[in-house]
């Protein structure tokens, strides 16, 4: 089968979607399929190169950052990516497009299909649903959303990472959208065993911005000042200069790394050397940082939002508190570090439950939808 992957974000470019298309790219095409990846160029990357099998094209979007894309970027990466697979399609004909994130991967989607008529998909993680990050997006769905809800009406079908991300897209876009997950690839990590270190690590992995509330990651911790700890937050963001403040003017600054941003095949690196994962988030769709946590072997405090839910059992492989409840936090965390039997054990629990997240799973589920799509290829 001929898959034409579309995602404005691919490693080291973007986040979790992005990581999270990778996985499933690569499994693919493992598998024999012949799959192709439109994303946006970053100064610096090559325009074109094959890895594991998969075509990359990397397009020019006037992104400036790895972390983090302007309306004004998204808009050109739909321009450039609708000339380029008009191009490419001349002598590569795809049997589907998968669209990876509904904006804007879906809109160039869209358009591909209704020229070509190549029948298409979207996988919404969150951010690309309204209301999913309303800090960050809610002023770009006031231009968009007049054109958002064909994209999802005409796509053959809509996917979504996690039950929270299909209700809140429900509510605007009455479709059928069913749920596979984020997964990771367990080969990267299989066979690890959890290496306590001391003083305990705790690490925050993510975005800088008030989505992922980082900022009461200092909070918390500084409640816990009297205990032994170092925290690396790794990350950039427009909250980084709050951040630092915050760390300086409570004293902390022995205590904390702030890295910037790490791209996304290092994280797992990062995590070996950690021992708890800290989200404090307010809002998630399915956060690849917390799968690849699980299977780093990491215990997890977290908030109790949509991702977190699936993958934390309280007080079995870490602790999960409303993002609110900075006191619960604080006691989470006081447990973890002042028990290290039960830190080992909740770290050892979460590389069980890692295996549920297996991406040769999510990629069967995928597969197994493009084969009802398109019968017989």
């Amino acid at each position: 089968m001929r898959i034409l992957v579309l995602n404005h974000e691919f490693p080291p470019v973007g986040g979790g979607g992005g990581e999270a298309t990778k996985d499933v790219s690569f499994v693919l095409a493992e598998r024999g399929h012949d799959v192709t990846i439109l994303t946006a160029h970053v100064r610096g990357l090559p325009k074109t190169q094959v890895i594991n099998g998969v075509k990359i094209y990397r397009l020019q979007s006037m992104r400036k950052e790895l972390f983090s894309a302007s309306f004004l970027a998204m808009a050109v990466y739909i321009w450039t990516g609708l000339w380029c697979g008009l191009w490419l399609t001349r002598r590569w004909k795809p049997d589907l497009i998968h669209a990876q994130f509904a904006v804007p991967a879906g809109a160039l989607a869209w358009m591909l299909s209704r020229i070509l008529r190549v029948p298409y998909i979207i996988t919404a993680h969150l951010g690309d649903v309204p209301g999913g990050v309303p800090e960050k997006t809610d002023r770009w769905f006031r231009w968009v959303y007049p054109f958002t809800p064909r994209i999802w009406r005409d796509a053959r079908q809509a996917v979504a990472v996690s039950e929270f991300t299909r209700e809140l897209a429900l509510r605007q876009y009455p479709v059928d959208i069913r749920v596979i997950p984020n997964g990771v690839d367990l080969a990267l990590i299989d066979h690890l065993k959890p290496v306590m270190h001391h003083p305990p690590q705790i690490v925050f992995s993510g975005r800088l911005v008030a989505q992922k509330n980082p900022v009461q990651v200092v909070e918390v911790l500084d409640q816990l000042r009297e205990l032994e700890w170092h925290c690396t937050m790794m990350g950039d963001g427009i909250l980084r200069v709050e951040v630092e403040r915050e760390i300086a003017r409570r004293g902390l600054t022995d205590r904390f790394t702030l890295t910037g941003w790490v791209e996304p095949n290092r994280v797992v690196e990062k995590f070996k050397q950690c021992d708890i994962l800290f989200m404090p988030s307010h809002t998630e769709a399915f956060p690849v940082t917390g799968v690849l946590a699980l299977a780093s072997g990491l215990a997890i405090v977290a908030s109790h939002v949509s991702g977190y839910v699936d993958m934390v059992e309280h007080g079995v492989n870490g602790f999960i508190y409303e993002s609110e409840d900075v006191n619960g936090m604080r006691e989470g965390l006081k447990i973890l570090l002042c028990q290290p039997e039960i830190l080992k054990s909740a770290r050892e629990q979460s590389l069980q439950k890692a295996r549920h997240f297996d991406i040769e799973c999510v990629a069967d589920e995928y597969e197994s939808l493009f084969q009802e799509i398109l019968p017989g290829k």
